[in-house]
C-alpha cells in the first residue's frame, strides 16, 4: 500500500503476488466455494449415470422383483439429485454477500461470481521455446518467467476494487505479448488451461491461449458486477458509480461474445453472454430510475408522469431479460433465484409505474396545455371513459383514473410478492422483503384513501403506460490502454522480428572492415536495424552481409533494440581494425522495409503495443 492507501506493484518480484493480489483468506474462502461446486457437479454426474443405467435396466428386465428393486433405487437416486441441485442452487445464488453495507433500502442487484482457475506452471514450456526458438540461454530469463507466473497467481484472487480490475487488465495485456512471443499459429505449447464455470463449477480445459484470455475478460466483467452491486445507491454519486460499473460489465461480456468463439464452458457461450449483457443493461436502467426519483423530490404533474415512464422502462427491460432466460439453451443453466429476482423486479417496477401515475392524477391539479399534452402521450392506448382533456379538468374523473392505476399497482405488487415467496433464496434476503412489503403497503394505503363507500362504479382497467427513459444505457467496451504494460520478455528483442511465428537462422558473426569505398551498405529502420542494401563487390558483400539481414549485436553487445542513428554512428566511427556484427536472416517472415505491423482485432485495442516507425534509408560509406 502506498501513502494514499492504493495497492501498488512491488519492485521485488518475489513478493509481488502478496502486494497486488487479494487477501489470502479471501482466496481460501473462494477456493473452498469452488471446490464445493466442483464436488457437487461430480456427484450430480455420478447420480445421473446411475439413474440412466437403472432406467435402462428397468426397461430391459421382465422380472418383477428386479423391477421393484430398480424402482426403489431410482427413487433414492432422484432424491439425491434433488438435494444436490438445491445445494448447488444455493451456492450459485449467493447475491447478498456482494451487496452494499449501507442502511439505505434498495432492491438488491445481481452480481456474478468470478471464474476460478487451476495453477499452471509455464516454466518448462517457456524455457523450451526460449532455448529452441530464440537460441538463448533460458536460465538468463528465470526472473522474467517468475514475474509472469506470480502475476498469474495474483490474478486468480483480485481485490474487489479498482486495483483488482487493474490487476486483471495488466495480466490480460501481458497475454498479448505472451501470445506473440511463445504461441506460433499452428503449434501449441502443450499447456492446458483449466477454468471452472462461474455458475456450475464444471471444469473446462483447453490448450488455446484464447481460452485463458476469454476467461480473464469474463472475470473483468464479473468483477464490475460486484463493484456495481456494492455501491451505496442512496446518493447520486453511488448511483453513478453503479451505472458506470454495470455498463462496463455489459461491455466486457459483449466484447467477449463478439470476439471469442467456441468456448467450452456454458458461461462463455453466446446465449449466456447475450443474457448477461441484457441483465447488466437492465440493472443500469434500474439505477437510472433510482437517480431520477432521487433528483426530483419536489415532483409535479409532468415530472411524476416521467417517473412513471421510467419505472415502466425498467419493467420492460427486465421482462426482456426474463424472456432471454427462458430460452432453451439458457433456462436450465440460469439459477432459479436469478429468474425469480428478474420476474420480481419486472412486476415491482410495473407496480411503481402505475403508482406514480395515480399520484400524478390525484395529488396534482394542473390543467394547462403542457400537462394535457403530457397526459395524451402517457398511455399506450386511450383509457375508457371521458376524454383526457375532461379528465384533467374534473377532479372526480382524475380520481377514478388514478384509482384504476392504483388497482393495477396493488395487483402487480401482490404478484411480485407471490413470486418472491416461491423462491427459498429470495425469502432469505431481508432487505428485498422489506422493500416489497413497504411499497405494497404504500399502494394499498393510497388505494384505501381514494376508495369511497358511495363509489359503486366498477373500477376500470388502467391502460398500459408508455415506457421512456431520460438516460439510455450504454455498453462501454473494455479499454485495455488504461493499464499500460511493458512486455516482460522484452529482452528477447523487438516483436517486429523476435516473435513466435518468425523463423531465422543462427546468429552469424560478420567481421566488417572499412575499405577505400567505405563499408558498402545501406541501413534502414530501427529496433533492430535492417540492412536495406549491399553495394556489389563492396566490403559488406565480401564480409557476407546480404540485403534483408538484421543487425542484432555490435562487438558482442546486444543491439536488438538499437536505434537507426546509433548504429550508423558506430559504423561510421569504427577504426581501421573493423567491427564485428551479429547478424540474423529471417527465413519465413513478412517484412516491409524493416517494419512488421502486427494486425489483429485485439492488438488494435492496445495502444501500449510496440509502435514501429519507418526510418529513412541511410547509406553508410
Amino acid at each position: 500500500l502506498n501513502q494514499g492507501g492504493k495497492l501498488t506493484r512491488c519492485s521485488d518480484v518475489s513478493i509481488a503476488g502478496l502486494c497486488y493480489g487479494c487477501d489470502p483468506c479471501s482466496q481460501t474462502q473462494r477456493s473452498k466455494l469452488q471446490h464445493r461446486r466442483a464436488r457437487i457437479n461430480q456427484q450430480i454426474n455420478k447420480e445421473m449415470r446411475m439413474r440412466a443405467g437403472a432406467e435402462n435396466l428397468f426397461r430391459a428386465t421382465t422380472n418383477n422383483k428386479v423391477k421393484e428393486t430398480v424402482a426403489l433405487e431410482l427413487s433414492f437416486v432422484n432424491s439425491n439429485l434433488q438435494l444436490l441441485k438445491e445445494e448447488l442452487e444455493e451456492l450459485n445464488s449467493n447475491m447478498e454477500v456482494y451487496q452494499t453495507e449501507s442502511e439505505a433500502i434498495n432492491v438488491p442487484m445481481i452480481p456474478l461470481g468470478l471464474k476460478e482457475t487451476k495453477e499452471v506452471d509455464l516454466t518448462v514450456p517457456l524455457k523450451d521455446v526460449i532455448c529452441e526458438h530464440y537460441g538463448e540461454d533460458s536460465s538468463l530469463f528465470d526472473k522474467e518467467i517468475k514475474e509472469f507466473m506470480e502475476l498469474r497467481q495474483a490474478m486468480r484472487t483480485p481485490s474487489r476494487n479498482e486495483a483488482g480490475l487493474e490487476l486483471l487488465m495488466e495480466y490480460y495485456n501481458q497475454l498479448y505479448y505472451l501470445d506473440q512471443r511463445f504461441f506460433p499459429p499452428h503449434r501449441t505449447l502443450g499447456v492446458h488451461f483449466h477454468w471452472y464455470d462461474s455458475l456450475t463449477g464444471v471444469p473446462s480445459c483447453q490448450r488455446a491461449l484464447a481460452f485463458e484470455k476469454g476467461s480473464v475478460l469474463f472475470n473483468v466483467g464479473a468483477l464490475y458486477t460486484q463493484i456495481g452491486a456494492r455501491q451505496d445507491r442512496s446518493a447520486t454519486a453511488g448511483i453513478d458509480r453503479a451505472i458506470d460499473a454495470f455498463q462496463r460489465a455489459a461491455g466486457a461480456f459483449n466484447y467477449l461474445k463478439e470476439n471469442f468463439s467456441n468456448a467450452p464452458s456454458l458461461d462463455m457461450s453466446g446465449p449466456s453472454l447475450c443474457m448477461l449483457v441484457r441483465l447488466m443493461i437492465a440493472q443500469v436502467q434500474e439505477c437510472v430510475f433510482e437517480r431520477v426519483t432521487l433528483t426530483t423530490p419536489d415532483t409535479h404533474f409532468i415530472t411524476q408522469l416521467q417517473v412513471a415512464k421510467e419505472a415502466a422502462r425498467v419493467s420492460d427491460v427486465y421482462s426482456l431479460v426474463l424472456q432471454t432466460m427462458s430460452q432453451t439453451l439458457v433456462k436450465d443453466y440460469v439459477p432459479f433465484s436469478w429468474a425469480s429476482m428478474v420476474q420480481v423486479k419486472a412486476e415491482h417496477f410495473r407496480a411503481l409505474s402505475h403508482y406514480n401515475a395515480a399520484v400524478a392524477l390525484c395529488d396534482h391539479t394542473r390543467g394547462d396545455e403542457e400537462s394535457a399534452k403530457a397526459l395524451f402521450q402517457f398511455h399506450v392506448s386511450s383509457p375508457a371513459g371521458p376524454p383526457l382533456s375532461q379528465v384533467l379538468r374534473d377532479p372526480e374523473d382524475r380520481r377514478k383514473l388514478g384509482k384504476a392505476h392504483l388497482r393495477c399497482a396493488v395487483i402487480r405488487h401482490e404478484e411480485a410478492m407471490r413470486v418472491h415467496g416461491l423462491c427459498k433464496i429470495l425469502r432469505k434476503m431481508d432487505i428485498l422483503q422489506e422493500v416489497l412489503s413497504f411499497m405494497y403497503k404504500r399502494s394499498l394505503d393510497k388505494y384505501s384513501e381514494m376508495d369511497r363507500e358511495d363509489d359503486f362504479d366498477e373500477t376500470a382497467e388502467a391502460p398500459e403506460i408508455h415506457s421512456q427513459t431520460q438516460h439510455k444505457p450504454d455498453i462501454t467496451p473494455p479499454n485495455f490502454s488504461t493499464v499500460p504494460v511493458t512486455d516482460i520478455f522484452q529482452r528477447l528483442g523487438p516483436l517486429s522480428v523476435f516473435c513466435a511465428r518468425a523463423r531465422w537462422g543462427p546468429v552469424r558473426v560478420v567481421s566488417l572492415q572499412r575499405g577505400d569505398g567505405g563499408l558498402g551498405l545501406t541501413l534502414r529502420g530501427d529496433s533492430p536495424v535492417l540492412v536495406a542494401g549491399v553495394v556489389p563487390g563492396g566490403c559488406a558483400q565480401e564480409a557476407g552481409l546480404r540485403e534483408g539481414d538484421y543487425i542484432v549485436a555490435v562487438d558482442g553487445e546486444d543491439f536488438k533494440w538499437a536505434k537507426h542513428g546509433e548504429v550508423v554512428h558506430i559504423l561510421k566511427s569504427c577504426s581501421d581494425r573493423g567491427i564485428q556484427l551479429g547478424i540474423i536472416t529471417l527465413h519465413t517472415h513478412d517484412t516491409q522495409v524493416g517494419v512488421l505491423v502486427v494486425v489483429s482485432l485485439w492488438a488494435r485495442s492496445l495502444v501500449t503495443h510496440t509502435k514501429l516507425k519507418n526510418v529513412g534509408a541511410h547509406k553508410v560509406m
